[in-house]
């Protein structure tokens, strides 16, 4: 083989891992869906800070709900915009898998806080599961990657 070939070879071989490796990461967009009605709700962009996975809210989707303030917050957060708020806490990854897990997730229409697990669906890649449990009563979420 030429060493063009080889290069053009290598150079595939390369961009094709980048691409595969972006597509496996958890950190980016996530259009959230309710899994009660199927309706897509907002994008959340899931960040790193000190080692740990957290997730905020960048944009509703429902006109509605654009503009609207948390009421069922507390603290801090109590009657501030549901657009910027920090849904997601604290997230630590599994050391033998890509499951993120031991923080919380918030439910801003609900007011109620959940232990969280998340995990990219090995199947679809740019699927999101997103779980939020109290004992041993969970719901499972399906997130869906934002590509540009």
């Amino acid at each position: 083989m030429g060493t063009i070939k080889k290069y053009l070879l290598g150079l595939g071989f390369v961009l094709f891992s980048i691409a595969t490796s972006q597509a496996q990461t958890i950190v980016g967009q996530w259009k959230t869906v309710d899994d009660e009605t199927g309706q897509a709700k907002s994008i959340v962009e899931l960040y790193k800070d000190n080692g740990k996975l957290y997730g905020k809210i960048i944009k509703l989707l429902v006109p509605e709900d654009q503009g609207k303030l948390c009421v069922k917050c507390t603290g801090i957060d109590y009657n501030q915009p549901i657009e910027g708020l920090i849904i997601a806490k604290g997230l630590t990854k599994d050391k033998d898998d890509n499951t993120y897990e031991g923080g919380t997730i918030f439910d801003p229409e609900k007011g109620k806080e959940y232990k969280c697990k998340m995990w990219i669906d090995q199947a679809e890649p740019n699927t999101l599961n997103v779980r939020g449990y109290i004992a041993f009563f969970y719901r499972t979420q399906k997130w869906y990657r934002v590509t540009n």
